[in-house]
C-alpha cells in the first residue's frame, strides 16, 4: 500500500512537470505561439474531441450505467460556465477561461485515474501512465496560449496555466487516494470520466473550432488532422 502511494505521487508529479515544461517552452516562443494560435486551437480540438469519443467515453460507459447522464451534465455545465463568463467578463475572457476550466477538470480527473490504476497493480498503473503523460505537454501550451489571447498578462497566464493544467493532477491524486479503497467498484470513476468527456467535447467542438475559424488561417484543417492523429497514437499506446 505504501509503495502504491509513492508510485501515484511520483507519476502524478512527473505529469505536472511535463505540463510545466510545456508552459516554459511556450513562454520562450510566445510571439510564434500567438501568431499561430489558430493552429494550436485546431490541434487541441482534434486531440480533445478524439480522446473523448474514442477513449474516455467508451471507458466511462463500461464503468457506469449512468455515464450518459454525466456526459450531458459535463457538456451543459461548461455551456453554462461559458455563458456566465461571457456575461460577466465579456467574450474575450471566455476564450481563455473556458479551455482553462475544461483542461483543469480533466487534469484533476487524471490524478484520480492514477490513484485507481496503481491501486489495482503497479503494472496497470505504469501502462496507464505511459499513455496519459504524453498528452500533458500540449495541455500546458494550449492553456497558456488561450489565456494570453484572452488578454491576460504573461505572468498571470503562466500562473493560471500551471494551476489549472499542471498542479491539479497531483492534487487530484492526493485527494482521491485515501478514498479509492472505499469506492464501491468503479462507478464513480466512470461518472467522472463521462463528465470530463462532456466538458472536453464542449471545449473542443463548441469553443475552440469556432474561435479558430475566425482566424482565417490557411490549412488549419491540417492542424486538426494532426491533433486527431496524435490522439489516436496516445489511445493506441495506452491500449497496448
Amino acid at each position: 500500500m505504501i509503495e502504491s502511494f509513492w508510485s501515484v505521487l511520483i507519476v502524478s508529479n512527473i505529469a505536472a512537470l511535463v505540463t510545466t515544461i510545456g508552459i516554459f517552452v511556450i513562454n520562450k516562443f510566445k510571439k510564434t505561439g500567438l501568431k499561430n494560435v489558430a493552429y494550436f486551437m485546431c490541434f487541441a480540438a482534434g486531440v480533445l474531441i478524439t480522446v473523448s469519443f474514442m477513449h474516455i467515453l467508451p471507458e466511462s460507459f463500461e464503468l457506469s450505467k449512468q455515464a450518459s447522464i454525466f456526459l450531458l451534465t459535463g457538456f451543459f455545465v461548461f455551456y453554462a460556465f461559458d455563458k456566465l463568463i461571457k456575461s460577466n467578463y465579456g467574450e474575450k475572457k471566455s476564450i481563455g477561461l473556458i479551455p482553462m476550466w475544461g483542461i483543469g477538470f480533466h487534469s484533476f480527473v487524471d490524478g484520480i485515474i492514477y490513484s485507481i490504476t496503481f491501486s489495482v497493480s503497479f503494472f496497470t498503473g505504469i501502462l496507464a501512465a505511459i499513455g496519459m503523460v504524453f498528452h500533458e505537454f500540449p495541455e500546458g501550451i494550449v492553456t497558456f496560449v488561450f489565456l494570453t489571447k484572452a488578454g491576460y498578462k504573461k505572468s498571470k497566464a503562466t500562473i493560471y496555466s500551471f494551476t489549472a493544467a499542471a498542479i491539479t493532477t497531483p492534487i487530484g491524486a492526493l485527494i482521491s487516494y485515501p478514498f479509492i479503497s472505499k469506492l464501491k467498484g468503479t462507478t464513480t470513476l466512470g461518472s467522472l470520466l463521462a463528465m470530463s468527456a462532456g466538458a472536453l467535447i464542449y471545449v473542443g467542438a463548441a469553443h475552440l473550432l469556432p474561435e479558430a475559424s475566425k482566424e482565417h488561417k490557411k490549412h488549419s484543417y491540417m492542424s486538426l488532422l494532426a491533433g486527431i492523429l496524435v490522439a489516436l497514437i496516445i489511445i493506441l499506446t495506452k491500449t497496448h
